[in-house]
């Protein structure tokens, strides 16, 4: 039941009507990436499911009302990334959601050789929105998490892959900071080129998603599946601070998150982050790393959405 404090608290409810707007959600197949598309279709968007899996993602397409697609795109494979772009041709882009990612994996490494948590959560997200960039007309919505606060120390500069020293938390929460110290420099950029387009990022707090079973510790994963009954919001609700950054007008390089005890769950709020993440020399040398690891340049100042 709500209470008097809850009126106002921002919901799907409030979303605007989006007819006539595109957008790409990765990892839509399943849950918040599914949870933010159904919503975004919903509201009248023409949704692309830019998945690893087709089939997973049609199955998923077809439990949605509204307009969608399905595309083929694995992070994890540079090649599929610019595949994704390449076939994506001119056509305009309201809204790129960066929603896919693995979380806290055995060490493995992407097609390309970087580590993947890393690989998969920031650089290939990093390649496919300056890839797209050119088309977006709007905003690129990132999402993060409260890990990124596990890597309080920062980036190893000197060895971004976790080639010595690796551990699944360590990784997971060094590639969360990246998705924040990536959304500042982009935000940067895009403001110094004139752009209208916005950068911003999320957080969807404790959800509870497929993302806990694949945790290296068999220990972890018990808990994590104890947390997800007990502490846990379901994965509409984790959402919500996707959506709230999607969808209202709020500052570049704003972190939405929920407004609860330690943003755990709740209604989505602008929140606050790390140090480490809020560091401007470490965005901008972040940027210029993934730049050569990736191959892939900024197209900023080359026919992007200037005013």
């Amino acid at each position: 039941m709500a209470t008097s404090k809850d009126i106002g608290k921002w919901n799907v409810g409030r979303m605007p009507g989006l007819a006539g707007r595109t957008a790409v959600v990765t990892g839509a197949n399943s849950g918040i990436g599914l949870a933010a598309a159904d919503a975004l279709a919903n509201a009248g968007a023409h949704v692309v499911f830019a998945v690893r899996d087709t089939r997973r993602g049609q199955t998923a397409a077809a439990t949605v009302r509204g307009s969608t697609e399905v595309r083929r795109l694995d992070l994890a494979d540079l090649a599929s990334v610019r595949d994704f772009a390449q076939q994506w041709g001119d056509r305009p882009l309201d809204l790129l959601i960066n929603n896919a990612g693995v979380m806290m994996l055995p060490e493995q490494r992407t097609k390309d050789g970087f580590e993947m948590q890393f690989g998969t959560n920031h650089l290939g997200h990093f390649a496919l929105t300056n890839l797209l960039l050119p088309h977006v007309t709007d905003r690129v919505v990132t999402v993060s998490s409260g890990a990124h606060r596990w890597a309080a120390g920062g980036l190893n500069f000197d060895d971004l892959n976790m080639t010595s020293g690796y551990t699944p938390v360590r990784a997971y929460g060094r590639s969360k900071l990246a998705n924040l110290l990536f959304t500042l420099e982009l935000q940067r950029r895009l403001a110094e080129s004139g752009s209208r387009v916005r950068a911003l990022a999320a957080h969807p707090g404790y959800a509870a998603t497929n993302l806990q079973s694949h945790a290296a510790n068999p220990l972890s994963r018990v808990a994590m599946r104890i947390a997800n009954r007990i502490v846990a919001q379901d994965d509409r609700a984790g959402a919500l601070p996707t959506l709230y950054a999607a969808v209202t007008d709020l500052p570049g390089a704003s972190y939405v998150g929920p407004d609860g005890l330690g943003e755990m769950r709740g209604a989505p709020a602008l929140v606050g982050r790390s140090a480490a993440a809020s560091d401007p020399a470490a965005a901008r040398q972040l940027w210029a790393a993934s730049e050569e690891l990736t191959g892939v340049g900024c197209p900023l100042g080359a026919g992007t959405n200037a005013v």
